[in-house]
């Protein structure tokens, strides 16, 4: 009988690492559970209606392959989960906290029912309800499905952590309008990544801008590109580089269009789709400020990442990025383009409101991992 207290579903994980892509936000905050609670924990690997629990031994392997990734991950994989098909062996699970960190399987009809059957005690952690509030930055039907997702969570939890005040809020919103009751719930905000060393680079030829995300319609990146056609026209070969960190997402078919074809923008936009993070580092070192024009955020490590370095941001007046870090960043609307503009063009120089957060950044705390694990696992061990 395997008497680890919990069941870590890992099945973002193992998707993630087998389509190859690099990890999102959310992946990362899977991949810090991983490493937090992977002694105490049984792998839980589900697809669609499939779900299955690996024993001890099982998992530990599991979890040291998720670790690994690289080469030769997909047939490890499937000679792992293979031998476990075969060897299925019986796992107590009665009473068992079921930790769900990045959505996966929310959505599938048979969850609750499995659950409930299993007599486990579910754990959901709750990003956003971006594609409920926010639907037409998403793929068609995401709605619904994140509708069921959130359905699923808040009728099966035996307690819900939100990685922010605003996601809780939208969450108790979305209970309320649909006639459901909230599950205990707490808010605990994502630990920052141990930072890596920055690869060096060269001294920059003229001044450069980032912007950190995938390339999505919510991110809002065609404001930036508007932004630089016209600086392209106006400064010439003087005109700041634009930095893109981040993979093309989906909804964003303009974006991908203007970064492909326009002759404005060409020398003057720089995609880095698949970027470490010594790289990505080095490039807010440098840059004049970090910007985050999004629509809407259930969190914002960029955020994070960027004040951790001490560089400035220019970033939508959200009120997720209010919680996180004050009134440090220069917030601005994001349908406003002038304005965007003028502050761009602003922080060019070492303007009044670039140095007035150059003075504030070093008051920034960002939280850890064990900031985080410690609310959450104090809470786990009450509920």
């Amino acid at each position: 009988m395997d008497d680890r207290p919990l069941l870590l579903d890992v099945s973002r994980m193992v998707w993630r690492v087998w389509s190859s892509r690099l990890p999102t936000g959310i992946d990362r905050v899977c991949l810090a559970y991983l490493e937090r609670f992977a002694d105490r924990a049984l792998a839980v690997v589900q697809r669609g209606e499939f779900r299955m629990v690996l024993s001890a031994t099982q998992s530990d392997a599991l979890f040291a392959l998720l670790r690994e990734g690289g080469r030769g991950f997909r047939p490890r994989l499937v000679a792992l989960l293979g031998q476990a098909i075969l060897r299925r062996e019986r796992v107590a699970m009665a009473g068992k906290l079921y930790l769900n960190i990045g959505h996966t399987g929310l959505d599938a009809p048979g969850l609750p029912a499995w659950l409930a059957r299993r007599r486990l005690r579910p754990v959901f952690l709750i990003h956003d309800l971006i594609p409920i509030t926010h639907p037409e930055f998403c793929r068609d039907g995401e709605d619904l499905r994140h509708k069921a997702r959130m359905r699923h969570a808040l009728s099966s939890a035996h307690g819900i952590i939100a990685n922010s005040r605003a996601t809780l809020d939208a969450l108790t919103a979305f209970a309320a309008s649909d006639g459901l009751s909230m599950p205990e719930s707490m808010v605990a905000w994502l630990g920052a990544d141990e930072q890596v060393d920055p690869v060096p680079l060269p001294p920059p030829a003229r001044p450069s801008f980032v912007t950190i995300g995938t390339i999505e319609a919510r991110k809002n990146h065609l404001l930036l590109l508007h932004i630089w056609e016209r600086l392209a026209a106006r400064m010439g070969p003087n005109t700041p580089e634009l930095i893109l960190v981040g993979q093309r997402g989906w909804e964003a078919d303009d974006v991908f269009a203007l970064l492909d074809r326009s002759p404005r923008l060409k020398g003057h936009v720089r995609e880095l789709g698949r970027c470490d993070d010594a790289t990505m580092l080095a490039t807010i070192d440098q840059a004049r400020a970090v910007l985050l024009p999004s629509f809407i955020e259930g969190f914002g490590i960029p955020l994070v990442e960027a004040l951790q370095r001490g560089t400035p941001v220019i970033a939508s007046d959200l009120p997720v990025f209010h919680e996180i870090a004050g009134e440090i960043p220069l917030y601005l609307d994001p349908l406003d383009g002038q304005r965007w503009e003028t502050a761009i063009c602003d922080f060019l120089t070492d303007s009044p409101e670039r140095q007035r957060q150059l003075a504030a950044i070093p008051d920034f705390r960002p939280h850890s991992w064990d900031d985080h694990f410690n609310r959450v696992e104090v809470w786990l061990s009450e509920l």
